[in-house]
């Protein structure tokens, strides 16, 4: 196990360090404070082709591998979280998930236009009453002939008003034992009659994306439409929420960095009893600690990465990652604020902003709560990994970068 990046993932890294710094971080404060997405962001990720970064080339990707992936969204939230959301939702939780699981004629109707964001994709899993156990949730489709028909309402569906394509998942057998069974996979498309959506105000955080419902309203889905058999959603579900909470552990590690360094640079500039408050030993604590999570952070996600290129499966490995990099995003932004004092109470520093934002990730994609379970369940042996195509596409530099 080498985690040495490569010349590529050096570049990469600085290319889109300099892309979010130059293109995104003049204008999100502003986007943040009206509360709205930033207009500017998804057309710009897909200008610079970051959207299909770690999808093959023959799909319309850049052709590089899952650690690239971790790299690009904490560079992006080290600016923000909504612009790491973004590729978390359109890359993580859907793209991915229909590299591993779509048909070859599906990826070519999906996955390519998605990988050159000529469409923009969603994730419809959660619910009213189907979150930390998306079992219960109420959608349902039934089949009529060559159509399933879907009805039912997803909830806090980040990229909902702005989305092409979303991944939904729906009952088709509610009387199926165990439940999950009875869980299916759809493309579904913003354009098919029925489907509409609307946009969450008031965020804590992430004001400056978009969080919103998608509502189905006896939608006609073609059959071809369905990703992986009657019955294998939540398979699905449960493999793309290990890409998903992928990024968000390497996003929320960008967001313990921003805390680090902008608290680094603020201790060195402001001066208290004669001297710069950097040198007063509790704010070093402060500091020492910051560090400290953000290299855990780091190495966890790593780790998570380096597994996903060989196709393990790493579904342990990942959620302590998120985990712990959620929880410590917040620990870390709380003591960047304490840091600042008065300052760090108010707008004017972005410190204030990495707190709301980081409360977040705490909460979607498995709340801190569940990503405990898992881990207990894991070391008890009380959860195993059960063989269903369940491990992640492997990464081979030779194949993903080869033309169609």
């Amino acid at each position: 196990m080498d985690f040495a990046l490569t010349e590529e993932h050096l570049m990469v890294q600085e290319t889109v360090r300099k892309l979010a710094r130059e293109k995104f971080y003049p204008a999100i404060k502003e986007w943040d404070k009206k509360h709205q997405p930033y207009p500017d962001a998804i057309p710009v990720l897909v200008e610079n082709g970051v959207l299909g970064i770690n999808l093959p080339v023959r799909y319309g990707g850049q052709g590089f591998d899952y650690i690239t992936l971790g790299l690009v969204c904490e560079e992006l939230e080290r600016i923000d979280a909504s612009l790491r959301v973004i590729m978390s939702v359109h890359a993580g939780l859907n793209s991915l998930g229909l590299l591993q699981w779509a048909t070859e004629e599906q990826k070519q109707r999906f996955l390519v236009p998605q990988a050159k964001g000529e469409k923009i994709a969603a994730f419809g899993l959660t619910e009213a009453d189907a979150g930390s156990d998306p079992v219960n949730l109420r959608t349902t489709a039934r089949r009529e002939g060559d159509v399933y028909i879907l009805n039912g309402e997803k909830m806090w569906i980040s990229l909902a008003s702005l989305a092409d394509h979303f991944l939904i998942f729906a009952k088709t057998d509610p009387h199926a034992q165990p439940r999950y069974k009875g869980i299916s996979a759809f493309v579904v498309t913003k354009d098919m009659k029925g489907v509409s959506t609307r946009d969450e105000k008031g965020k804590l955080g992430v004001r400056a994306g978009s969080t919103g419902s998608i509502i189905m309203e006896n939608v006609e889905v073609p059959v071809e439409n369905r990703i992986g058999e009657e019955g294998e959603g939540f398979y699905i579900a449960m493999s793309c929420l290990d890409n998903g909470r992928y990024t968000v552990a390497s996003g929320a590690t960008g967001c313990i960095r921003a805390s680090l360094e902008d608290s680094i640079k603020y201790a060195k500039e402001r001066t208290t009893f004669g001297i710069p408050i950097a040198q007063h030993q509790l704010i070093k604590q402060k500091i020492a600690y910051m560090q400290q999570w953000y290299d855990a952070a780091r190495l966890l996600y790593l780790r998570a990465g380096w597994l996903k290129n060989q196709g393990i499966r790493n579904t342990r490995e990942t959620a302590v990652a998120k985990w712990f990099a959620t929880d410590m995003s917040v620990r870390a932004a709380m003591e960047a604020v304490q840091l600042h004092g008065a300052y760090g109470f108010s707008n004017e520093y972005d410190v204030e902003r990495y707190m709301r934002n980081a409360k977040g990730a705490t909460i979607y994609e498995g709340s801190s709560e569940i990503q405990q379970l898992i881990q207990a369940d894991y070391a008890l042996g009380f959860r195993k990994n059960k063989p269903l195509r369940c491990e992640p596409v492997p990464y081979d530099a030779e194949a993903w970068q080869r033309e169609a």
